[in-house]
């Protein structure tokens, strides 16, 4: 019974049609609010799925994330504090724990540290430690990339063993793409660092900042379209990421928009944090990803990247198919012929 129950939840249930030919959407926006009705559910399963492996993020960014409110609570009570007794009166004012002993205080205080230092360190060491967290991402997102995929065009695919094959044939491609995205975060912060304390003296030195920058928003408008690609084509890395250049480029409006779009519950949680009650807005933005967030995202993706393949790939890829999971003009006119023949007989 308990295997019954299991193999229908990763699996689904035999025999459950798709859309019929007449019931068929004629626009993008249709066939995404279609298929994801259809898919909501299966996508909540999926995403528990996938949810497992950004786990040892998570908990990086947990822990750090109450580790910074204390730093800055600690930095700012040491500007204003002018002794240690100061100094712990202060901290506790600001609703913050006593971290540190009068010995620590003086050393702190002698060096003269400021709030700057405390988020430098802090970002810093959290930028390394989430480097393996990524990387180890990359070939399971190939595995939830097919899925959405196939979803998002209205083609079958099981939970488990899709996921499962996708990931076996694509982990290589999968795992270069999330070491660069891992490794990219702490290279571009250490660069915007670096040229942002030079440009307080030498105000040339705000171009390489700002190229640094660029660098960091091309990869992460790019991206978007490098885990679709592997999984639709039969590439080379090298034409995985030259052609994800090149669509996050030429499609740049779009590329910000959809990137931005995936944002949304991150900057509702950093304002929650601001304005209302930091832990449990991070805790609520947890929540969300554990129930859909990454799987909601990444069909999202799909539905936008199958119509981006569709306009510039498909049709110069010899045998592939265009516009799936959409009714074709040709459709309607067969239903008219149908139609008109059914009224010749009566």
């Amino acid at each position: 019974m308990f295997g019954r129950m299991m193999n229908n939840y990763y699996y689904g249930k035999s025999g459950k049609g798709d859309f019929r030919k007449d019931d068929m959407p004629e626009t993008r926006w249709q066939l995404f609010t279609d298929t994801l009705r259809t898919r909501l559910s299966a996508l909540c399963r999926l995403n528990m799925l996938y949810m497992l492996v950004w786990l040892p993020l998570i908990v990086v960014l947990m822990m750090h994330f109450t580790q910074a409110l204390s730093s800055i609570n600690a930095a700012m009570s040491l500007k204003e504090s002018t002794d240690y007794a100061s100094f712990a009166a202060q901290v506790q004012e600001n609703g913050g724990e006593l971290v540190i002993d009068e010995a620590q205080y003086e050393e702190m205080k002698a060096a003269d540290l400021n709030l700057e230092d405390y988020l430098y360190s802090t970002l810093f060491r959290v930028l390394l430690l989430a480097i393996p967290c990524i990387a180890i991402t990359g070939p399971f997102t190939m595995g939830l990339s097919y899925v959405t995929r196939n979803w998002a065009r209205d083609e079958h695919a099981f939970i488990w063993t899709d996921f499962k094959d996708a990931v076996k044939a694509n982990w290589k491609q999968g795992l270069v793409l999330s070491v660069i995205t891992a490794v990219l975060p702490l290279l571009i912060f250490e660069g915007w660092y670096f040229y942002g304390s030079m440009a307080r003296t030498q105000a040339l030195m705000m171009v390489p900042q700002i190229l640094v920058a660029l660098i960091g928003l091309i990869w992460a408008i790019s991206v978007t379209y490098m885990y679709p690609l592997a999984v639709s084509y039969e590439l080379k890395m090298k034409d995985v990421i030259r052609n994800g250049l090149l669509l996050g480029v030429a499609r740049l409006p779009f590329s910000v928009g959809i990137r931005l779009l995936h944002c949304v519950p991150a900057a509702l949680a950093v304002l929650g944090a601001l304005f209302w009650n930091p832990m449990l807005s991070a805790l609520l933005l947890i929540g969300w990803y554990f129930i859909i967030g990454f799987g909601l995202s990444r069909f999202v993706t799909a539905s936008y990247t199958n119509a981006v393949f569709d306009r510039y790939i498909n049709p110069r890829v010899e045998g592939a198919k265009v516009n799936q999971g959409l009714r074709e003009p040709e459709d309607e006119d067969d239903d008219e012929e149908d139609e008109e023949g059914n009224g010749e007989e009566e």
